[in-house]
């Protein structure tokens, strides 16, 4: 069996649904949201969005995927994803002309809304993926951002080979969606360890005899929820369905986008593990042959402090947490960055530096000095 259905007990431990031998439809690219026009107001421009501004001949100019991060006065309280975001124009803001009033054109998702939006909120822009955002300024209002949206239709998923636990059971006898919606799927390897645990819907739509035979299950969830990942992740989660890397640079062939998904397991491979007794000193080195973007570079610094498929940050403001201990090593230490000048090279352009002075190569380096690292570059 390659993956077990859970759920929290009322004790906090895992309540065993079933076992299952297979799943279909486990890796899903989301359908990209509507398209629509949004305006950032009072807006005051850093990065790509600054670089945008300052071409006007270039418009319309496409920024990737942006983050709207809501802020109260003390911390962000939602977070909001723009879809295949493009500047489409822009004019000086009516009471500052040093900020400009900036027209979007992207498909919306809210990705968190854990409170209400503030009486007088703060919001701020990034550009680029999860693990190469680049702070793109500041505004006082998103015009279009707060309107109702139609949720997504669900995608099922279906369990292939099942082995039901009684919770199962009483749910394939009387089909409903339970009183807690949503399980644990754990993904394991071939060891039985588990890799992932993305969460799925409980409401089944349909149960049959398993195209495996014996005793066995097939069953369709009518929703396989919005943890699922991307179809890049595919080669990767096969990769670590050998067992938990054991050798260095095994992410160095991917691309940008399935380095990420190689960082995303090695931070579930981190939660699983749980907080580690931290050590200090010694001296640690990074290869740096195939650091050549910043999922590269979070990949080799975690082989270079911890070991291969070990967590150390996925970006910069997760790297800083991970220095402040708690994840196994701690400054002070001597970091030896080999062939340091590929990612000096590669990551030129990367600027997330408020200033823009500094490049992601040049900013990972201070921070580690600035917490105690003494940083050889070779």
């Amino acid at each position: 069996m390659k993956y077990l259905l859970v759920q929290d007990d009322e004790d906090g431990g895992d309540r065993l649904w079933g076992k299952c031998a297979g799943v279909e439809g486990l890796f899903i690219d989301r359908v990209p949201p509507p398209r629509e026009i949004l305006t950032l107001r009072g807006c005051d421009p850093r990065g790509p969005l600054a670089e945008a501004v300052a071409q006007p001949d270039t418009l319309p100019q496409a920024l990737g995927e942006v983050c709207v991060e809501v802020w109260d006065s003390e911390q962000p309280v939602q977070w909001w994803t723009l879809v295949d975001t493009v500047v489409v124009a822009y004019q000086t803001n009516v009471a500052d002309s040093a900020r400009y009033d900036i027209v979007l054109g992207a498909g919306v998702r809210n990705e968190e809304s854990f409170f209400e939006l503030p009486a007088s909120p703060r919001f701020e822009i990034f550009a680029g993926t999860t693990a190469a955002a680049a702070g793109a300024g500041q505004c006082s209002a998103v015009d279009g951002l707060f309107k109702p949206r139609p949720d997504p239709a669900p995608v099922p998923m279906e369990l292939i080979g099942c082995e039901p636990a009684e919770p199962l059971l009483a749910a394939l006898r009387r089909p409903r969606r339970t009183e807690r919606d949503w399980a644990y799927l754990l993904v394991l390897d071939r060891h039985g360890a588990v890799m992932a645990s993305p969460t799925v819907g409980l409401a089944i739509t349909g149960a049959r005899p398993s195209v495996l035979g014996g005793a066995l299950v097939d069953i369709t969830l009518t929703d396989g929820g919005d943890d699922r990942p991307p179809l890049a992740a595919r080669p990767v989660w096969e990769a670590w369905h050998q067992g938990a890397p054991a050798v260095p640079n095994l992410w160095a062939p991917y691309d940008s986008r399935g380095r990420t998904e190689w960082l995303e397991l090695t931070t579930r491979a981190w939660r699983v593990r749980g907080p580690q007794p931290d050590c200090s000193g010694g001296e640690h080195h990074l290869d740096g042959r195939f650091v050549t973007d910043v999922p590269g570079l979070h990949c080799a610094m975690g082989e270079a402090v911890l070991g291969p498929g070990r967590y150390f940050g996925r970006e910069w403001n997760a790297f800083k947490d991970c220095l402040g201990g708690g994840f196994g090593v701690v400054p002070p230490f001597t970091l030896v960055w080999h062939d340091s000048e590929v990612a000096r090279r590669a990551l030129a352009e990367v600027i997330d530096d408020p200033e823009g002075r500094l490049s992601y190569f040049e900013e990972i380096v201070q921070l580690l000095e600035r917490c105690g690292v003494t940083v050889v570059l070779q």
